[in-house]
This record gives structure tokens, sequence and C-alpha cells, in this order.
């Protein structure tokens, strides 16, 4: 689908086969609004409370190859999943993708999961997505932004149709004071977070899960596109975070060795020109006795 010339793009044929997987983290709090208090003042909340939904926004890109054109280089894919490929519709009800205006109706609405949007073209720009939650969860919306990346970063190598150019930001959508309705609906569901309730804390009985071939489509880990989604669990922040310590342990060693070389070929010049200068003295002292001696005869 063609894109004005409005929409950003990068030439040129020298492309790398991959751009390696951009990804950024944050934290988002939905507060309530007292609008919305006023609303809810029948569902009893759960102060001192929070319930985290960690989600993953972003967008996958592949290369056409032979069947690029000037208007069609890319198929690229734009979605919303859960931060482990969960299904997150247990909390969002529907997303609603704005592309440029340059699309045949730019506005789309996808109102299930999986939350995504398939298209094509050859300009990169900025894709607006609103989340809307289900009525027990927040009435207010959720605004995300992303920047549609086609091409990759680097420019050292041609372009590759098998493997895509794959951005994604990572976020934790936090729930304060949720219902002890939507508490109860959610506290066993994989996509979300909930917190240790104190001791003695009293909730009404879990609401049981919904069918779980329903949730089986919602469910991202068996995407055709899950091998090239990042991955951003804990877990693996926490190694990726030991073997980088390891390596600036390890460089910091190679530089204290290489300091103490340094250090020592220092000493050893310092030692020596000390030598010379003495060195130097005592010829010079030779030498003004002798010239006296020869003075004085």
């Amino acid at each position: 689908m063609p894109q004005s010339s409005s929409s950003s793009k990068k030439h040129g044929t020298d492309q790398p086969d991959i751009g390696g997987p951009a990804s950024k983290s944050q934290r988002t709090k939905m507060v309530k609004s007292s609008d919305d208090t006023e609303k809810k003042n029948l569902a009893k909340k759960l102060k001192e409370l929070e319930i985290s939904v960690p989600i993953v926004y972003g967008n996958i890109a592949f290369w056409l190859g032979k069947k690029a054109s000037e208007y069609q280089s890319h198929k690229w894919t734009v979605y919303v999943r859960g931060g482990t490929n969960e299904d997150i519709s247990v909390v969002v009800k529907r997303v609603v993708f704005q592309l440029h205006s340059s699309f045949n109706n730019p506005t789309r609405v996808v109102d299930g999961p999986p939350f995504e949007l398939s298209e094509s073209g050859w300009g990169e720009f900025e894709i607006v997505i609103t989340l809307h939650f289900h009525n027990d969860v927040c009435e207010k919306p959720l605004h995300l932004y992303h920047h549609l990346k086609l091409y990759p970063e680097d420019d050292s190598g041609p372009m590759s149709t098998k493997k895509p150019v794959v951005v994604e930001s990572y976020d934790e959508i936090v729930f304060t004071e949720p219902s002890e309705g939507f508490f109860s609906r959610v506290q066993n569901h994989p996509a979300v977070v909930v917190p240790r309730l104190p001791a003695g804390f009293a909730l009404p009985p879990p609401v049981p899960l919904e069918d779980a071939d329903k949730r089986r489509r919602g469910d991202t880990k068996d995407h055709t596109l899950s091998q090239w989604f990042s991955n951003f669990s804990e877990a693996d922040e926490l190694l990726k975070l030991a073997a980088a310590r390891q390596q600036v342990q390890a460089h910091i060693a190679t530089l204290r060795r290489q300091l103490s070389l340094i250090d020592g070929q220092h000493q050893q010049l310092k030692s020596a020109s000390d030598m010379s200068k003495i060195g130097g003295r005592c010829s010079s002292s030779t030498g003004k006795v002798a010239f006296t001696s020869e003075t004085g005869e």
C-alpha cells in the first residue's frame, strides 16, 4: 500500500541482514481520576495494593527482496503482547492502531487477541497504540507511541528476506487500588502480577478462568513470529546483568595488569634516568678539577 511522501524513508541498497532487536523498558502507573472513583464507588477498593501487567509492544518488518517495489518494500506487523507472550485480553478489551494518514482507513481497531496488525509499505512513521481496558480494570485508555522501523540502523551489509528488523519496548502497566472484583478475576491469570496479600486478608473466591481454547487464541507463545520476539523475563535480565558484570570485572583486571606493567616500566626508566644523572655529575666534577689543575700550573 503506497504511503505519501511525508513518511520518512531510509534509502540505500547496502543494508545488514538483520537489525538486532532493540528494546527499552518502562513502568506506567494508571491512576484513577475522581470521576472513576465516583462511578465505581459501589466496588470495594483494595487500598495500598497494586496489580501490574507486563506488556511488550513493537514491530517486526521483513524485506520483500525481489518482490519489493518502490512503494512495497516491506511487510510488517505491529503488536501488543504479554511480557512473556501470555494472553492479555483478561485486562485489555480493545487496541486501536493509528497509522499514517496515507493508509486507507488509518484507524484500525482490533477487538480481540492477538492484538496485532499486519501491513506493507516503504515508509517509517510513528504509530499511536491505544489500549482500552475492561470496565472493572480502568476506564481511562493508555496511549503508547511506537516508531515503525523497517530498516536496520547499521548500513554495513545487504538486507535479507529471512531475518527481520525487530524493535520492541517493554512496559509494566500498574493499576493502583484495584477493585475486589478485578483482583478476584485476574489473581490466577499468568499474564498478571498480583501482590501477596496480608495475613487474614479476606477476598471473594477467585473467578474461574475463561475457556482454555479462547485463552489459547490470545496466547502468543506459539505465534508464527514468536521466534523473533525479545525475551524480557527477569531471569534472563539477571543472567545478562551477571554476564555484563563478569565482563566489566575481567576488563578491570586487564586494565590493572596493564597499569602495573606501565608502572614497572616507569620505575625502571626513572631508575635509569637517576643513574644517568649521577654519572653525569661525577664526570662534570672530574673535568672541573682537571681543568683547574691545568690552569694552576
